[in-house]
C-alpha cells in the first residue's frame, strides 16, 4: 500500500488556494494542482464560508520582535525599566506592562511575548448583526421569506433612510451566512438563497456557452427597434424556457421596462406546444403590454410565426451565445431555481403553483428599480394607459 505523506498547508499554499479558488477554479480542478482530493480543499475554504480572509498586520504602535528582544537582554543585564523605555524611546508604563503581562520581570522571554501578543491581538469587532437583535430578526425574516441579501440590503436602506443603526449592508449577510463562526444568522437560512450553496462561490466561475441551431426566417435582434433596447417604453419581454427531469419545461417571461415575471405551464418541448402555450398566455395581456417577444435561437420557436400571426406580437431572437441580450431573463431564470431546482420533474407544478412563485418574485423590491417591485411598477403602466 502507498501512504500518500501529509500535506503540510503552509501560508504560501494556502494563497495559492485561495487564488485559484478567487480566479473561479473549482474544488476539484485545484485539488489536482496540488495532488489532494477536492474534499481536503473544502476543509481549507469553509472555515470562513469560502470568503478569503483578510490578511492580518500588526499596529504601527505595538512593539517589534527586536524591542522585545531589547527588553530582554535589558532585563539580564539588570538594567531599570525607565533605563530600557530611554533607549528604546517608549514610555516606562509601557515597557512594565509588558514585562507584567508576560510572566514578569524574572521570567520574561522575548519569543514567547511576541506570540502571545500576536494571539491577545486577534479580537474581531463584532459585526452589525451580532449587535442588533432588531436587525438580526429583521434581516432573518426576509430571508425566510426567500430576499436576497442585496434586497434585504436597499430595502432597509429606504424602510430607514438616514438610520445607520438600522441599516446593514448585503456583503456582511452574505458574510454572516457563510461564515458560521460568527455565529449570528442560523446556517438553516442558507437553504433561502437561491444558489444554497455552503460556501461563497467566486464572480469568475464560468458557465459553458449554450449551442443553438439555426430558424427558419428568424428576425435578428439587430433589426429590433432601439426604443426596446432602451427599456423605456414597456410592453417588450424577453423569453425562455427551463427545463426538468422527466422532458419537464415551464415557459418564463419578463418584461424590460417592469422586470414583471409571467411563468407559463407546458406540456412538452416541441414548437407546436410551447406557441400555443404562449398564445393562451399573451391573449391574458392588454395588447399594449405586449409589443415583442425576444426569445434565444432554441427550436421550441421554431413556429415563431405562427405566434406572431396569432397575437401580433413580433419575435426577435438573439445572437448564438449571448445569454446577456436577456439580461433580465436570464438573471429571472436563475431567481427561479431556488423554487425549481435543477434535475426536478416541473410537471408536477400547476399553473397556480406558477402563478404563485411568479407573484412572489414580482412583490420583491428590486435594486435596478430603486428597490421599487415589479408588481407596483407594472400596474402603474397597466393604470396609466388603462
Amino acid at each position: 500500500m502507498v501512504y500518500r505523506t501529509r500535506i503540510q498547508y503552509t501560508p504560501e499554499l494556502k494563497a495559492k488556494i485561495w487564488d485559484l479558488w478567487q480566479q473561479g477554479e473549482s474544488l476539484k480542478s485545484i485539488g489536482r494542482a496540488i495532488d489532494r482530493p477536492s474534499s481536503s480543499i473544502y476543509g481549507q475554504l469553509s472555515p470562513s464560508g469560502g470568503i478569503r480572509p483578510s490578511p492580518r498586520r500588526r499596529s504601527s504602535l505595538a512593539l517589534t520582535l527586536s524591542e522585545r528582544e531589547e527588553i530582554s537582554r535589558g532585563i539580564a543585564t539588570e538594567r531599570s525599566i525607565r533605563s530600557i523605555a530611554t533607549q528604546l524611546n517608549r514610555s516606562p508604563s509601557t515597557i512594565s506592562r509588558e514585562i507584567n503581562r508576560n510572566r514578569g520581570y524574572d521570567n520574561y522571554r522575548a519569543t514567547m511575548a511576541d506570540k502571545e501578543a500576536w494571539r491577545r491581538a486577534h479580537r474581531p469587532k463584532p459585526c452589525k448583526l451580532a449587535s442588533s437583535s432588531i436587525l438580526r430578526s429583521a434581516v432573518a425574516s426576509k430571508l425566510k421569506m426567500n430576499w436576497s441579501p442585496e434586497q434585504i440590503a436597499g430595502w432597509l436602506k429606504s424602510e430607514y433612510p438616514g438610520e445607520e443603526c438600522n441599516q446593514v449592508s448585503h456583503e456582511t449577510i452574505y458574510r454572516s451566512l457563510f461564515i458560521q463562526a460568527r455565529g449570528v444568522l442560523k446556517k438553516e437560512l442558507l437553504t433561502h438563497l437561491r444558489s444554497r450553496r455552503t460556501i461563497r462561490r467566486s464572480k469568475r466561475a464560468g458557465s459553458n456557452p449554450d449551442k443553438r441551431g439555426q430558424i427558419k426566417d428568424m428576425i435578428s435582434i439587430s433589426e429590433r427597434p432601439a426604443s426596446v433596447e432602451d427599456r423605456a417604453i414597456p410592453g417588450h419581454w424577453e423569453g425562455d424556457l427551463i427545463s426538468g427531469s422527466k422532458n419537464s419545461h415551464i415557459a418564463t417571461l419578463v418584461e424590460r421596462h417592469t422586470r414583471f415575471v409571467t411563468l407559463v405551464k407546458v406540456e412538452g418541448k416541441d414548437t407546436n406546444t410551447v406557441v400555443t402555450a404562449l398564445i393562451k398566455q399573451a391573449k391574458n395581456l392588454p395588447d399594449h403590454l405586449y409589443k415583442s417577444l425576444t426569445w434565444d435561437q432554441g427550436k421550441e420557436l421554431s413556429a415563431h410565426k405562427k405566434f406572431t400571426m396569432a397575437t401580433s406580437i413580433d419575435v426577435y431572437f438573439c445572437d448564438p451565445s449571448s445569454p446577456w441580450q436577456r439580461g433580465s431573463n436570464e438573471n429571472t431564470n436563475g431567481l427561479l431555481r431556488q423554487y425549481f431546482p435543477k434535475g426536478t420533474d416541473l410537471s408536477v407544478h400547476s399553473q397556480a403553483e406558477l402563478n404563485r412563485v411568479a407573484r412572489q418574485l414580482n412583490e420583491r423590491p428590486r435594486k435596478t428599480l430603486n428597490f421599487e417591485t415589479p408588481a407596483a411598477r407594472f400596474n402603474a403602466c397597466v393604470a396609466s394607459t388603462g
